[in-house]
């Protein structure tokens, strides 16, 4: 059993560089932080800290990707997740913990191996493909806090700029993360000592996300890959070996 001021320790450091994370390139906060917060807390629990992360750091990030954001792209990727939310949730509701948190780390995983080795969708962004992309992601938010891999993927396969490119990332998680908590209420799986929790943890993702959001425009890409893909693959190994 870990003990709670470690387990408080040990949520702000990594809360701290999953902030870096979010803020520098819009994304991979979730992945960074679902396999540690389910041992540490279990997956209903994690899937709802994060998302009530997620909602106080957006407000953070939103205003200045607004202007940015392709929103006849947008839209249909993120009424599609919420088609596919209950479904996850009901899943979370449903299975072992144990398998849940394995599931999350197995999915970490996937997702660096197929960075690591520069896989990109080659098809056009069409409807069809966008509302199955967004379906499958939002059943794997509700499920695991880990909506972002088929997102990700679809989204960084265009010719769009960095800067295109993370504000509709940004975008998507503000407001599918918003709808999260109300598809676990549902299913009975919203907790206020959770919030609570949650929020303690916030001031530390906070400044993450600000250092990161202005690392942005200074860091080479590069390198910032690297660094966040090695973190990723132990973060996710830990996870399933645990």
């Amino acid at each position: 059993m870990i003990e709670p001021d470690f387990s408080l320790a040990v949520a702000l450091g990594l809360s701290l560089a999953a902030g870096l994370m979010r803020g520098f390139a819009g994304f991979g906060s979730g992945m960074m932080l679902s396999p540690i917060f389910a041992i540490l807390y279990g997956p209903a629990e994690a899937v709802l800290m994060i998302a009530v992360m997620e909602i106080v750091v957006s407000a953070q990030l939103v205003p200045k990707a607004l202007p940015d954001v392709q929103w006849p792209f947008l839209g249909p990727l993120i009424l599609a997740a919420v088609v596919g939310m209950p479904l996850g949730a009901w899943l979370l509701a449903t299975t072992e913990p144990e398998l849940i948190t394995r599931i999350i780390a197995g999915i970490v995983l996937v997702f660096v191996v197929v960075l690591a080795v520069g896989w990109r969708y080659q098809g056009p962004k069409r409807l069809l493909p966008t509302l199955g992309v967004g379906s499958v992601s939002g059943a794997l938010l509700t499920a695991t806090s880990v909506g972002g891999p088929p997102v990700l993927l679809y989204i960084l396969s265009g010719q769009d700029s960095a800067r295109t490119n993370r504000a509709n990332i940004i975008l998507y998680f503000a407001i599918a993360e918003i709808i999260t908590p109300i598809f676990l209420y549902l299913q009975d799986l919203f907790a206020m000592e959770v919030v609570i929790r949650a929020l303690a943890i916030c001031p530390a993702y906070m400044i993450g996300a600000w250092v990161g959001s202005r690392l942005f425009r200074e860091s080479s890409e590069q390198v910032y890959r690297r660094v966040a893909l090695i973190f990723l693959s132990m973060i996710a190994l830990y996870g399933i070996l645990h």
